[in-house]
């Protein structure tokens, strides 16, 4: 699994279509940049079969840090979300699962676990046991970490 950057398809698309390079890059820059453009304004941006660019707002909220149980006020937000279209749905159910897990950034290593290794009945009890000696955070309660790495008490977003 390669990482392709823009100097590699300006040059492969300059070679495939007989252009210059320079007019390639300008090309693709200009396109690059109108799309930062129109994010920055709100817009939503479809690319029939490729994939939809959207702007996702994201509210103010109060978090917690898991080591400190201190509450963190969280400014409100804009995010980038892009959902794949119909092709590249179909380009990327024909990669084989361990070249799907590699480019996601998950370890495939031979040897290596994709999958989180089971609690034994010991650990679990040390866990609680260890939970129950710590001292207790705001309103007398010990927050406990989420999947995503939020808190369970403040929600995930």
């Amino acid at each position: 699994m390669d990482t392709i950057t823009k100097k590699i398809l300006v040059d492969r698309i300059a070679n495939e279509n007989g252009m210059q390079r320079t007019q390639v890059k300008k090309v693709l820059q200009d396109f690059l940049d109108s799309i930062v453009d129109e994010l920055g304004e709100g817009n939503r941006i479809e690319f029939r079969d490729f994939g939809v660019f959207e702007v996702k707002h994201r509210a103010a909220r109060t978090a917690q840090n898991p080591k400190t149980l201190e509450r963190v006020p969280v400014a409100a937000k804009r995010s980038v979300r892009f959902k794949p279209g119909r092709r590249m749905r179909l380009e990327m159910d024909r990669l084989p699962p361990e070249t799907a897990d590699r480019a996601a950034g998950e370890a495939a290593t031979p040897g290596s676990q994709l999958e989180p290794k089971a609690r034994s009945a010991s650990n679990t009890e040390q866990s609680a046991q260890q939970s129950a000696e710590q001292s207790p955070g705001q309103n007398g309660v010990i927050g406990t970490i989420g999947s995503i790495g939020q808190p369970e008490s403040v929600g995930a977003s």
